[in-house]
């Protein structure tokens, strides 16, 4: 059994968390420049076993794609064609940067560190693993 990866995807930065190798906990990994991001999962998928790649679904409050859906739908495709053998889904991702804003103060990350986008993208993207996690092992 692999671990799964899932990916916040931002039109700048994409922020991306994985599982452990037993689908318990849900880890940050990287923040990466969205450019870079098919080189960096080339080289993470050719050192790491992934079963399922999770992209958080960007849903307006009334459930509608949001602007951002125009980019993510097309990275599901390109990731399918280049790795067959992982399966893609989607997750919604809404409240995730604003649960991530409220991980970081209560932790006690300071001002300057909260500021720090990367850190977020990375925190949601963790966010979204993790809860997606949780929704399958409900239903088992």
């Amino acid at each position: 059994m692999g671990r799964i990866l899932a990916i916040d995807y931002g039109t700048r930065r994409t922020g991306i968390a994985v599982s452990d190798p037993l689908r318990i906990i849900a880890g940050g990994l990287a923040t990466v420049d969205t450019r870079s991001l098919d080189d960096f999962l080339k080289r993470y998928f050719a050192e790491n076993e992934v079963d399922i790649i999770v992209l958080g679904k960007p849903l307006r409050m009334n459930g509608e794609p949001s602007e951002t859906w125009r980019f993510v739908e097309p990275l599901a495709g390109r990731l399918r064609k280049a790795w067959p053998d992982k399966r893609v889904v989607f997750f919604d991702e809404r409240f995730t940067s604003v649960m991530a804003h409220r991980t970081m103060l209560e932790s006690g990350i300071g001002r300057m560190a909260r500021r720090d986008k990367a850190l977020v993208d990375k925190i949601s993207a963790t966010i979204i693993l993790q809860s997606y996690m949780e929704s399958i092992n409900a239903n088992l």
